[in-house]
């Protein structure tokens, strides 16, 4: 651990090295706030963990220093000290960001007490910065090409707004990414961020998950509960698949969108809330609205800004970048040597079309962090693995389902044979990643008649 010391006074700087020196840490120290600015500039790879940093000094003063010293370099610890201090004084030093504030003369058994805890600090905030940073990077939104940088656009403007937003596009286009970049370059970035899939709730449970209900308000409601605008209350909800929810909640939303009031399912009680609701879909609203299947009164409003996302195919000049990005993410995550692209293979990737847009791309990259032989990776593995996800016959199975139960039978057959695939066969790693009995496995290969 790197701690700097900040103190006009030679013999303390040269007393408090050497204790912490024999301690294990490595010391670094400046006679002033312009030197401590010059060895953290100096050192910009390697920022120290704490720093020891004196109140009165000549010229500018340690707490004039401090606030600096937070903004530029927020992971390190500031333990201020001084001969003169006081409890006004140990305030200031708090409200301005200091760790800790100790009293001249300086108790060796509380310095390396103090030190040890404001590296334990440091760390965490690193911690956290490094974890804030990998957030970030999964909800980036990747691309140069012209629309990619239209929906940019977009979303730098209305994030900073209250408005809502409703995005549209086909399946795997990442309205979910559009939805978590307004939320975070929006004021509620602090508050919470909450996800509604109202395509995967069944109809008569749908209200109670977005309004909450009370104890004994319906079978099986053993206790009160908060529904998703309650939750989301400060924040931001977002409702995917927008499109498929009941007309009855549709009227309970559109209310909720009117008033800001909220009413838990079997209460009277009315709840307020502050919550900024964008709606995802990948269907035709003005035409559902036609069709009489969705509230023409909530569509207008729900779309005050409208973010369209493009389709793969009208951005394949973006494919390389996205398919060199997860391809080097499937390495990261299933702890494999990260792996390169063939230039033939990025340039054969561009000119495939992508029925299930991103997401199939970014599967399909992680199938050949797994499978594909040779480094960088040549277009021949990238054909070979995407042709094993057709149906054998050329057709699309999903044309043959003529209900909604065999259009389910047939996901779930291409989605545990593609597994079974990625895993080389080993039911036991397969039923391991996909959290599945391994006897529920073997019995879904047999209904299914994998080979």
């Amino acid at each position: 651990m790197r701690v700097l010391i900040v103190d006009d006074q030679q013999d303390i700087r040269d007393t408090l090295g050497m204790v912490l020196e024999y301690e294990g840490y490595e010391i670094a120290t400046a006679e002033s706030a312009a030197a401590a600015l010059r060895v953290l500039e100096a050192e910009a790879n390697a920022t120290p963990d704490v720093c020891i940093l004196d109140v009165k000094m000549p010229g500018r003063d340690g707490l004039d220093l401090l606030a600096e010293l937070r903004d530029r370099w927020p992971s390190m610890a500031v333990v201020m000290v001084s001969g003169h201090g006081d409890a006004h004084m140990g305030f200031e030093a708090a409200r301005r960001g200091a760790f800790e504030f100790m009293e001249k003369p300086l108790a060796e058994a509380r310095v390396l007490l103090t030190v040890r805890n404001a590296g334990v600090r440091s760390e965490l905030q690193k911690e956290n910065t490094e974890l804030k940073r990998k957030v970030s990077d999964r909800f980036a939104i990747l691309g140069e090409s012209g629309p990619v940088q239209k929906v940019q656009a977009m979303i730098d403007r209305v994030a900073p707004t209250h408005a809502r937003v409703l995005v549209t596009g086909e399946n795997g286009t990442g309205k979910e990414l559009v939805a978590r970049n307004v939320h975070e370059r929006s004021p509620r970035w602090k508050q919470p961020f909450v996800e509604v899939n109202c395509a995967a709730i069944p109809s008569e449970l749908i209200e109670s998950e977005l309004f909450g209900h009370e104890k004994g308000a319906f079978t099986g409601a053993h206790s009160m509960r908060k529904g998703r605008f309650e939750v989301a209350d400060g924040g931001t909800l977002f409702l995917d698949e927008i499109g498929d929810m009941s007309p009855s909640a549709q009227a309970k939303v559109l209310r909720v969108l009117e008033t800001g009031e909220v009413t838990r399912v079997g209460a009277e009680k009315v709840q307020k809330v502050d919550v900024r609701v964008i709606a995802a879909t990948n269907k035709e609203l003005q035409v559902e609205v036609e069709e009489g299947n969705f509230r023409e009164d909530l569509l207008y409003r729900l779309n005050v800004v409208e973010i369209h996302l493009p389709p793969l195919h009208h951005r394949k000049e973006d494919v390389p970048l996205l398919a060199r990005h997860f391809l080097k993410s499937a390495c990261s995550r299933n702890d494999i040597k990260v792996r390169k692209l063939h230039k033939d293979c990025e340039a054969w990737l561009s000119g495939q079309v992508y029925p299930g847009n991103v997401r199939q791309l970014r599967n399909l990259m992680e199938r050949l962090a797994i499978l594909a032989d040779g480094d960088p990776i040549p277009a021949a593995e990238a054909e070979r693995l995407l042709r094993s996800r057709r149906a054998p016959t050329g057709r699309d199975p999903f044309n043959e389902c003529e209900t909604f139960e065999e259009f389910k039978g047939a996901s779930e057959r291409l989605f545990l044979e593609q597994k079974l695939i990625e895993n080389g066969w080993n039911i036991k790693r397969t039923s391991e990643r996909l959290h599945m009995m391994r006897s529920n496995l073997y019995k879904k290969i047999d209904k299914y008649s994998l080979k």
